[in-house]
């Protein structure tokens, strides 16, 4: 088999390239976006889907255990059959492309019932019986032969479609399993899964909130190899396989391929990478399996997931539901950027660097993390991971303007302290009451500053659009705030300035911060804790 060749799937021929399910294309216009971009990937594998909206687990959902290896438990996020086959039906996908529904259920009839749903939308259907963390699904379905083949056959004879089964590595027995499905009536095999599920622990403390998760990255690439050799021997060389576990480089996929692989999937080696990083990074695999080098790996990212403790050296509670919190951290982050902060037990959630050195966050109450972070004291700690986004720059000598509103005014402060030292910065702040203006002071000493209150507490009475008059033509805008106060403001600012010098930060559910999980993508499919925070309409 020559690697680079298109290969057959259902009734299309296809790139031998996939991204995993869960990873990065777990939104459909991400998905777009990506497949437009990168035309190596002939497999589109969805995020695995379920008949009902299913949140997941509580962040932390993803973690770093050593350079290139992770552990993770998103819970199987996903936002039911229904709503995901209406996202599906207007899409704009390549038709050179297969695109693969991986779908998960509690039974035969969970399955059908998903797959009659999107098999309209779809070419092709994964069956997920392999993820190793949540219970009653997965992986506890997936090391029966008798009910993998059951499964299969049930959503085979439902909808003709083309069936791929995705199986665990913790089964003793994955080769009679991948026969029993193919027996079944798969047309080929998925392997593997994350293994595990891991256990990992910072000074003692889980740092899933699930606790445990499945294991991917280096380490599982010799689990991967003898699985895939073990599903060959079964299943004989007639029946694709797509296989996963561990792959950065060229000689993992020529590896891959010696033990029986006809597809290959590339994950977790993907963190950190922007669009033209990804396609540059799968034309350099290409590349190399062409011309026998490798290469790509060069093109990998490392990324900082370390947790750090840090200390409360100052706090101030502005408002009842509002505080500052100056810790004895240093980050080295550039203007715009974010970290995660970390209660072991409770959770983690992102904030806006508000001061760098030393680090300080504006923590506006909004959920249980939120509250539990308000509630420490001066000397409790708490942990810290990151910087993570694009930092901010502009032409120097530039006018800018900043547009804070209620706890987006966090996010600019260190805009404002770094960005007057080569240009002039003019900040515009609104909030309810005066009370949830943060750093009114500290903000003019880096230029004028301008309030609104909406009871008239402190500067006019009123919006942040009430004080946008008489701006320099062709400022750089930074926006940051509720999505209300962005969508009121950019009408006002595109009159004035051009579209590639407005930028704003939307508050976006940010879960991994490293591109992974792709939770915040918007909706032109761009990640925001990769292309972001700060972006442009």
């Amino acid at each position: 088999m020559v690697i680079t060749e298109k290969v057959q799937i259902g009734n299309k021929k296809v790139m031998p390239f996939t991204i995993p399910s869960g990873i990065i294309m777990t939104e459909v216009s991400c998905l777009e976006r990506i497949a437009k971009q990168i035309p190596e990937l002939g497999i589109l594998t969805t995020k695995s889907i379920g008949s009902l909206p299913r949140a997941g687990n509580r962040e932390p959902i993803f973690a770093q255990y050593m350079p290139g290896s992770f552990v993770n438990a998103v819970g199987l996020t996903n936002p039911g059959a229904e709503e995901f086959a209406k996202k599906l039906s207007s899409a704009n996908l390549p038709e050179d492309r297969f695109l693969l529904a991986s779908i998960f259920g509690k039974d035969e009839s969970e399955f059908v019932l998903v797959a009659k749903t999107l098999e309209k939308c779809v070419d092709g259907f994964e069956l997920n019986l392999s993820c190793p963390h949540a219970k009653g699904y997965g992986t506890q379905l997936g090391q029966d032969k008798n009910l993998v083949a059951k499964i299969t056959h049930e959503v085979v004879k439902e909808t003709g479609k083309p069936v791929y089964v995705k199986l665990t590595p913790n089964a003793s027995n994955i080769g009679e399993i991948a026969k029993s499905a193919v027996s079944a009536g798969a047309e080929g095999i998925v392997a593997i899964n994350t293994v595990g599920p891991g256990y990992y622990s910072v000074d003692g403390n889980p740092v899933l909130t699930n606790k445990v998760g499945g294991l991917s990255g280096i380490g599982i690439i010799p689990i991967g190899l003898k699985c895939v050799r073990d599903i060959r021997q079964a299943i004989g060389d007639s029946v694709p396989i797509i296989g996963m576990g561990g792959i950065r480089n060229a000689d993992d996929i020529r590896a891959y391929s010696e033990v029986g692989a006809t597809f290959f999937g590339i994950g977790s080696a993907l963190i950190g990478m922007n669009e033209p990083e990804l396609a540059g990074y799968f034309a350099a695999i290409y590349s190399d399996l062409e011309n026998g080098t490798n290469n790509a790996e060069k093109l990998l990212k490392p990324v900082n997931m370390r947790y750090d403790r840090v200390l409360i050296e100052k706090k101030e509670n502005i408002a009842c539901d509002f505080s500052i919190i100056q810790t004895d951290g240093v980050t080295g982050a550039e203007p715009g950027q974010f970290v995660f902060a970390w209660i072991p037990g409770v959770g983690e959630k992102p904030f806006s660097v508000m001061d760098d050195n030393p680090l300080t966050l504006g923590v506006l109450e909004k959920g249980e993390f939120s509250r539990k972070l308000n509630s420490l004291k001066e000397g409790d700690s708490f942990y810290v991971r990151g910087p993570y986004g694009q930092g901010v720059r502009v032409s120097p000598k530039s006018d800018v303007v900043l547009v804070g509103g209620g706890s987006g005014i966090a996010g600019l402060y260190l805009l404002a302290k770094k960005l007057s030292r080569e240009s002039h910065v003019l900040t515009l702040l609104a909030a309810k009451d005066k009370n949830h203006i943060a750093y009114y002071n500290e903000f003019k000493g880096y230029g004028p500053v301008m309030v609104a209150t909406e009871d008239g507490s402190v500067g006019a009475k009123g919006l942040v659009t009430n004080l946008m008059n008489n701006l320099e033509n062709g400022s750089y805008f930074f926006n940051c705030g509720p999505k209300a106060m962005i969508d009121a403001v950019l009408p006002l600012e595109s009159r004035i300035s051009s579209p590639d010098r407005i930028y704003s930060s939307v508050d976006y559910m940010t879960r991994c911060g490293v591109g992974i999980c792709s939770s915040c993508v918007d909706k032109k499919g761009r990640r925001t804790c990769i292309d972001g925070p700060f972006m442009n309409s």
